[in-house]
């Protein structure tokens, strides 16, 4: 008996051993298992939208006596220059004997996605910008000659219509449940691969790399014919549309953007309803608001837009705006950051009246503004400079500058305003960024129409903390921050 549960303990003890070198051998293998179930599996998503992303060849006529030589030269450029390709060296042709005066040639391929059953598809304006003819493949082979709806350029995104029904449209997200990290996809037609699914994470949101466009970030492989393709989450919905790209080699490098699809939504409803975009405006030129500029004026922290320059006749100046505001509220909304406003403004309906809350000289404003519609910068002239006695003040050496007074024709250019001619810049001044002809138009929060105004501003400073300038060189404006020495 005794024997018998030596021998069962013997057993026992060999096969708890065995049990426990089968355990330690495999437990590691646990988590990677573990693993492997957590990523995700893309099968469904491809099956449910993969129907709705089609593949857009674009066409155009060419006579025999090109301009340049070559079809589509111009597109070509601008294909190769957005995805920082080196534009080929590809020899120029001639026209046969016999050949057509017109002839439609291949510009460009790229991606879309069906909006509506009855056929409105959506892409980038790059892609079907200059094309004569649109031509649309879905993925059961059908091709389609589209109609452009419209294109809008400020937001790269069009709209095309081709005639069929029944067709598959994709779900629209909802972009502010978008998080970063998480796990999206991309369908569309890289180098002219039809189909090509590829996936990865959102790296980023609001990235300004546009004026009127937050932009996503992803790191999902997107490559020259990705344009104008979905961005899917993992509810298989549209959140973006793919459009740019960041790299050196023209290959994907990780960093890719693409459109938010709340802001894409509203540019497609206004091209299918009138054609093309309107955006308000308000004609002021702007920059961002740095940490020693707000500290400088008691800004207290960097918000806002800095105003550079305000167009003259223009809603801005209508409303009193001057170079030097700093505009920290668009109707009660907070400006945080200066690419904030032209969002802000572009997206109010031209005619409506929009009150503007300004940052001037140490105290807040509010300015009543009527936004005018968008259109293009006009080209601005520099006022010519007439050669005077200039007369220096001393007590501007004490931060490194020689000053004079404005001769008439400065003024005038100024549209009134006063200010003084820089005429020497060294010390803290020159490392400052001054340089001789830039105009003083502000020392700290106090005004400067001329020598006697900018030394009574200057002595009131502290020298020894940053003092700021308003400085004006041609037709912008600017806050420069002189620091004291150390």
């Amino acid at each position: 008996m005794i024997r018998l549960n030596l021998k069962r303990w013997h057993a026992l003890a060999l096969c708890g051993a065995l049990l426990g070198i089968v355990s330690t051998t495999f437990l590691p293998l646990k988590p990677a298992w573990a693993q492997a179930r957590a990523l995700p599996d893309f099968t469904d998503l491809v099956e449910q939208v993969g129907p709705s992303v089609v593949n857009i060849r674009t066409l155009e006529k060419v006579g025999a006596e090109s301009p340049h030589g070559m079809p589509g030269e111009k597109e070509m450029q601008e294909f190769f220059r957005r995805f920082g390709l080196p534009m080929p060296n590809i020899p120029r042709s001639t026209p046969r004997r016999g050949q057509p005066q017109d002839e439609e040639q291949p510009r460009g391929v790229g991606s879309g996605f069906i909006l509506t059953a009855d056929g409105m598809i959506m892409t980038n304006a790059h892609v079907v910008e200059g094309a004569d003819e649109v031509v649309v493949t879905l993925t059961d082979k059908r091709e389609f000659k589209a109609r452009i709806i419209g294109a809008d350029k400020r937001s790269d995104v069009a709209v095309v219509k081709i005639e069929a029904s029944g067709l598959p449209a994709v779900k629209i997200g909802d972009v502010s449940r978008l998080k970063v990290g998480e796990w999206v996809m991309a369908i569309g037609s890289p180098f002219g691969l039809e189909n090509t699914v590829t996936a990865g994470i959102v790296s980023a949101k609001q990235r300004d790399t546009g004026d009127y466009l937050p932009f996503i970030q992803t790191d999902v492989a997107i490559n020259p014919g990705n344009s104008g393709g979905p961005l899917i989450n993992m509810r298989g919905e549209v959140v973006g549309i793919n459009s740019q790209i960041y790299s050196r080699s023209g290959g994907s490098m990780g960093i890719s953007f693409a459109i938010p699809m709340d802001e894409a939504v509203r540019v497609s409803e206004q091209l299918r309803t009138n054609g093309r975009v309107t955006r308000g405006r308000i004609g002021v030129q702007i920059g961002p608001v740095s940490k020693e500029v707000a500290e400088s004026i008691g800004l207290g922290k960097p918000q806002g837009a800095l105003v550079n320059s305000v167009e003259a006749g223009a809603p801005a100046d209508k409303a009193g705006v001057e170079p030097g505001d700093i505009i920290i509220k668009f109707d009660g909304k907070p400006v945080e950051k200066s690419s904030d406003l032209p969002r802000m403004v572009g997206a109010t309906k031209p005619g409506t009246k929009g009150v503007l809350t300004v940052f001037r000289r140490g105290t807040t404003k509010d300015l009543t503004v009527v936004i005018a519609e968008i259109e293009p910068e006009k080209s601005a002239k520099k006022p010519a400079d007439k050669d005077e006695k200039p007369k220096l003040s001393q007590i501007g050496q004490a931060i490194g500058l020689a000053v004079s007074e404005l001769s008439k024709e400065q003024k005038a250019g100024l549209s009134g305003q006063g200010g003084v001619r820089v005429d020497a810049a060294v010390d803290n001044a020159a490392r400052a960024g001054l340089r001789e002809g830039d105009v003083i138009m502000q020392l700290g929060n106090n005004l400067v129409s001329d020598i006697k105004t900018f030394e009574s501003a200057l002595a009131k400073v502290d020298k020894t903390k940053p003092i700021g300038l308003l400085v004006r060189r041609g037709e912008l404006a600017q806050i420069v921050v002189i620091r004291p020495a150390k």
